[in-house]
């Protein structure tokens, strides 16, 4: 009976042994197989976890490659149009807007820089800015083109360059049939000696400070360029300069002058950028076209029309 439970006893010990090793020998299986202990956790201790960890892939010999990008194509500039420069060459100013694609488009060209063949300190071209800050060269120039406004009544004789004289005697026929009144003018172009000495006068009167705020030193003035005109109301007789703003015909001028080629040039509250106080009664021809392009773009000084620097004094 004894022999038997010792036989019993080795038996159950020889099938414990076989089961234990067969467990141990599925957990190196797993092990090896997956680096993971026998919960189903990595085992990160191993040399078998270590190796699966993969690395950075090999940098090649030569570098990595460098991505290229493609360059902006150059903004088109009406200064590579045959045509453009060509009207620029004959002072065709109409000619040479029209090759720009029009006064929008001749703007944002000169006012962006993509049109360093187009001068503003050109005074031949009815684009020329003449400010505090941009005098004339040479300082004496004299337009070689004046007339005087057929039809219009001026108070002295005083000329305008051939384009702004005509524009001028359509714009004062238009303001008449519409009811406006008439408009006459008292001055035009002044020469650099005219401007010496009605500046003079202004200093005289009141000193250098108001003088520069109200009239133009010699070579600054854009009298000089007979461009610009001082109108003022009439009925049976004229008015003053100062009577132009409250009149018909200076609500009428407000609302189309742009119509005609002309702008305000001075108005109220951009004297630090123009550098003058309001002038109701001076208006500047700079063409239809940019007359236009000025109006729809509510632009109120040709500074900010040509994105140049405000020019308050000398």
């Amino acid at each position: 009976m004894r022999a038997l439970v010792l036989r019993r006893r080795l038996a159950v010990a020889a099938v414990g042994a076989v089961v234990i090793a067969a467990c141990a020998i599925a957990v190196g299986a797993a092990a090896s197989a997956g680096g993971q202990d026998a919960t189903g956790q990595a085992n990160a201790a191993g040399p078998e976890a270590v190796a699966s960890v993969q690395g950075p892939p090999a940098v090649p010999a030569e570098g990595l490659p460098v991505p290229t990008l493609a360059a902006a194509p150059a903004a088109a500039t009406p200064c590579d149009n045959p045509t453009f420069t060509a009207a620029l060459a004959a002072k065709d100013d109409g000619a040479a807007i029209a090759a720009a694609g029009g006064g929008a488009a001749f703007r944002d060209a000169v006012a962006s820089g993509i049109a360093p063949c187009v001068s503003l300190n050109d005074p031949t071209h009815q684009w020329v800015v003449v400010n505090k800050q941009r005098p004339y060269d040479p300082v004496d120039w004299r337009p070689d083109d004046l007339v005087m406004p057929d039809g219009v009544r001026a108070l002295e004789q005083s000329a305008m360059r051939s384009s702004a004289a005509k524009a001028l005697t359509t714009l004062v026929r238009a303001a008449d049939d519409a009811g406006a009144g008439e408009i006459g003018y008292l001055s035009a172009f002044r020469s650099y000696a005219t401007q010496q000495e009605t500046y003079a006068g202004r200093v005289a009167v009141g000193g250098v400070a108001a003088a520069d705020r109200e009239s133009a030193r010699a070579g600054f003035s854009e009298h000089q360029s007979g461009l610009a005109v001082d109108i003022v109301p009439c009925r049976s007789s004229c008015g003053s300069l100062d009577d132009i703003a409250g009149s018909s015909q200076g609500a009428w001028v407000r609302d189309h002058a742009w119509e005609y080629g002309f702008i305000v040039r001075y108005v109220n509250g951009q004297e630090s950028v123009s550098g003058y106080e309001p002038e109701a009664w001076h208006l500047r021809y700079i063409g239809p076209e940019l007359a236009q392009a000025y109006h729809d773009g509510g632009y109120e000084t040709l500074e900010a029309f040509f994105n140049l620097p405000a020019a308050p004094g000398y």
